[in-house]
Parts: structure tokens; sequence; C-alpha cells
């Protein structure tokens, strides 16, 4: 049986933004709120989770809506935008489905940092493009990020990734497992968050599960979902991409 993708977000909302502070940190961000300042008109995110790129994009002045489906993510970016009084609007939903009217389409979808790769079977994969190409404006941008060769990461059992200071006097450390399932080109990353205060010893549990696509793979299942794919990035400032880049970066209109 295969791991829904979603599975595992709401485990994983206290720790997101601590984590990915000491990985991805903020190089992604710019890029984003370039592509969405250029548009005229609405944005969507997929899967806005905490708010990282979201409150950004807001911030920046582009007319942001963000949809995800955990209420636990969802919490953190409306606290997040309360804070830097910045408004957008986030709505809780399937990326599958996108409760959305089509009469008021969106200039641009950008679905950041691999979130169509938690889309594990290949039936979400095609309703969650239709769901876009039905909500974008004709001639709109969709712009995609990829988390490259997922399949080529090692497997390896009980290693401590993270570790570090958190707010409110804890110590966090992340105790991470990864296996493969290359029959259906998944990885699924099993993660123990040890929480420490004093004496005191916190245990969190959950798995994440990614499917890889590569860019030819993509670049057809967008054509044929209406789709021209304009341009493949290697990095956030628009350096040229090969299999070798550290960064997977699709750009791709709605041609009717």
């Amino acid at each position: 049986m295969v791991a829904e993708g979603w599975r595992g977000w709401d485990d994983y909302a206290p720790f997101y933004d601590w984590e990915n502070a000491r990985t991805v940190a903020r190089r992604d961000v710019a890029f984003w709120c370039r592509l969405a300042s250029a548009q005229k008109g609405r944005v969507l995110e997929l899967g806005c989770g905490t708010g990282r790129i979201a409150v950004p994009v807001a911030k920046a002045g582009v007319r942001l809506v963000g949809i995800d489906r955990s209420d636990a993510m969802l919490a953190r970016a409306r606290l997040r935008l309360r804070r830097v009084s910045v408004r957008a609007m986030l709505v809780r939903g399937d990326i599958r489905s996108l409760p959305f009217r089509s009469r008021r389409p969106f200039a641009l979808v950008m679905a950041p940092y691999g979130i169509l790769q938690s889309l594990t079977r290949e039936r979400d994969l095609h309703a969650t493009l239709a769901s876009a190409h039905r909500v974008l404006a004709r001639g709109g941008l969709f712009g995609i990020d990829l988390v490259p060769d997922l399949p080529r990461w090692s497997e390896y059992r009980g290693r401590v990734s993270l570790e570090g200071r958190a707010k409110g006097g804890r110590t966090l450390t992340l105790v991470e497992s990864v296996r493969q399932d290359r029959r259906r080109r998944l990885t699924i990353f099993d993660q123990t968050y040890i929480e420490r205060r004093g004496r005191e010893e916190r245990r969190h549990r959950f798995s994440l599960t990614f499917r890889t696509l590569s860019v030819p793979q993509m670049a057809r299942r967008l054509e044929r979902a209406g789709f021209t794919v304009e341009a493949v990035l290697g990095d956030y400032q628009g350096g040229p991409w090969d299999e070798r880049a550290d960064t997977w970066v699709v750009l791709a209109r709605r041609r009717s």
C-alpha cells in the first residue's frame, strides 16, 4: 500500500521552520517573490505550509492565496501574517481539487519546495495538474520546484541529522532514517524529533513520503495537462538546468 503523501505534516508542523532554517534557509524565497511580483493578478501557492514563502510574497505586495491541507501548518502561517501585519488569504483544502472558481483565475500558480512530490500516486498528480490548469488564467504561469534525484539518496538508519537550540529553552535533535521503494520511485523519511527541556525529554515520530519524477517526465505530464514548458532552471538565479543541478525549477504556461 502506497503511503498518502500528506500524512505526517501535522506532526511536522512544530519542527518545520526550525529544520528549514538550518537546511534550505531562505535561498528560494527571493526567487518566488520576484516571480510572483512580476505577475499582473492574483497568485496561488500550493502547499503554503507555515508561510515560509507565502508571507514574504504577500509582504512584497502580491495578492496571495495560499492553500494547505494541514491545519497545524496553517495556524503557524496565520500567526506569521499577524506578526508582520500582512494580509493574505489562507485556505484549508486539497490541491487535487482546488476550491476556487475559474471565473476568478490566477495569474500564477506556484508549487515550491517539492510539494508536487508529496503526491505519491499518478492519479493524484494528474488531478492536481488538471486543477491548477482550471484555476489559471489563459496564458497564466505555473511554477514548480522539484527536489532532484531522491532515488539516489543513500539509505541510512538512525542518523543524527540536526541538533541545536530552539525557542523556549528547548534543545532539538533530529534522528532520521531514509528508505527507498525503488519500484514506485518513493523515498520515505522516518523522523524522530527528540525535544529536551531540562530533565524532561519527549520524542515525536512521523514519516514523510516523496515521489521522484525527472524533469522530462514532469514536462510530459504538463504538456498532456494543457501546459507549454517555457523554461527549466538549475538554480534560483535563473541558471541553466542539468541533471546534476541542486535545484530543478519548471516554468510552464497554460495554453488554453
